[in-house]
């Protein structure tokens, strides 16, 4: 939880470097509250089938946007990458496949343009899920 939380108090930081565990930690939990959206506008029947979507999920998607766009750019400093290479998302199939792969890849060791590593800065006994 507290990857989610720090995510979210860098909601609009595209400079910086994320490490893996603060990338995928912060999608878990977004995973989680679209899931739980999705239920609640199931329940109270606020999902328009025509449109595809509910009101509950739109405002979870909406109010998440820039924090997972900025988390995403962060995660591909980690690696050296410029944050633009989130577009590739818009090439279908491909696209996701090689953004899943830059963020399985372990953080580029010591500083690079972007920054120190953030391993370095924080070690992982420092964040735990309790």
């Amino acid at each position: 939880m507290n990857w989610f939380v720090d995510a979210l108090k860098k909601y609009a930081v595209f400079s910086g470097r994320a490490q893996r565990s603060e990338y995928w930690y912060f999608f878990l939990f977004y995973f989680g509250l679209a899931i739980g959206a999705a239920l609640l506008d199931g329940m109270v029947g606020a999902f328009n089938r025509q449109a595809g979507v509910g009101v509950f999920g739109s405002i979870v998607a909406l109010g998440l946007l820039l924090p997972s766009l900025a988390v995403g750019v962060r995660r591909l400093h980690d690696i050296d990458r410029s944050g633009w290479w989130l577009l590739i998302a818009v090439v279908p199939v491909v696209g996701a496949i090689v953004l899943l792969v830059f963020s399985l890849k372990d953080s580029q060791p010591g500083s690079n343009r972007f920054g120190p590593n953030p391993k370095d800065a924080f070690p992982s006994e420092k964040f735990s899920l309790t």
